[in-house]
């Protein structure tokens, strides 16, 4: 006989196993001073446009942007991400928010990334503000940007609420992906 698990009780067990695996790697990711969170953000952001023209042509235009300099993942079977970034509008920093996220399937590994997220309309700074937290997939529309889509890409056919750079990966997994994964504001002293 075989006992179906609820649909909720499973995400909620996936989740649990997801934050009780990334904990040890999130101590360090979450250690960051507000100076040293700030210092990493604007080298990750600087970093990011050498190397991508197109993402400081977005800057020019966005409304905001998300930057995350330390992104930890760890995976075997269930897996996860943890850390924490900054919000800047205009040259100013407007926040600090963490990003964390569950996975689950095939999966062994660890690495670590950056990823820079360009809110390109109202819609997106508004949904970022009043929400509780913003799910990747879920509310305004995000486009992850890779080379390929880049080379199509100029300010003149941003259409999307969102655009999304992966950079700076060190480590061995599978796959890599901003699916699924929730930015909520946080406190820092």
């Amino acid at each position: 006989m075989t006992i179906q698990t609820p649909h909720p009780i499973r995400r909620a067990a996936l989740f649990t196993a997801a934050l009780a695996l990334v904990g040890a790697g999130s101590l360090s990711a979450n250690a960051a001073t507000t100076a040293e969170l700030d210092r990493d953000s604007a080298e990750t952001l600087q970093a990011l446009y050498k190397v991508n023209p197109v993402a400081e042509a977005i800057s020019k235009k966005a409304k905001g942007i998300l930057i995350f300099p330390k992104i930890i993942k760890a995976g075997l079977v269930f897996g996860g991400s943890y850390g924490e970034g900054v919000l800047m509008k205009g040259s100013q920093i407007n926040g600090y928010f963490n990003s964390v996220s569950g996975s689950w399937g095939w999966q062994a590994g660890a690495e670590s990334y950056a990823y820079v997220v360009f809110l390109t309309s109202n819609k997106a700074i508004k949904y970022l503000d009043e929400s509780k937290g913003w799910e990747i997939g879920v509310g305004p529309s995000v486009v992850v940007v890779d080379a390929g889509r880049a080379k199509n890409l100029s300010t003149s056919t941003l259409k999307d609420d969102a655009y999304a750079f992966i950079t700076d990966q060190q480590g061995l997994m599978v796959s890599l992906s901003i699916e699924g994964t929730k930015i909520s504001r946080i406190k820092k002293d």
